[in-house]
């Protein structure tokens, strides 16, 4: 069974790309995600780790920066 969860926000940091003992791709980044703002105006931000490998990992490492 595949889990599948899409997020949209930006990129906290430039993604940070290394590989296993094994030559495996991994990409490590987090997403800042706002959330809708509550009655009172206040509006909150959730910080999401992700780890990206392979194909996906050297994609990312490419196309994304900061602030994307």
């Amino acid at each position: 069974m595949l889990n599948r969860c899409i997020l949209m926000g930006r990129l906290t940091r430039d993604p940070e790309f290394r590989q296993t003992a094994a030559g495996i791709p991994s990409c490590r980044f987090t997403v800042a995600i706002n959330r809708p703002k509550k009655k009172d105006g206040d509006q909150e931000t959730d910080f999401i780790d992700c780890t990206a490998w392979r194909s996906t990992a050297e994609f990312v490492s490419r196309y994304f920066r900061k602030g994307s």
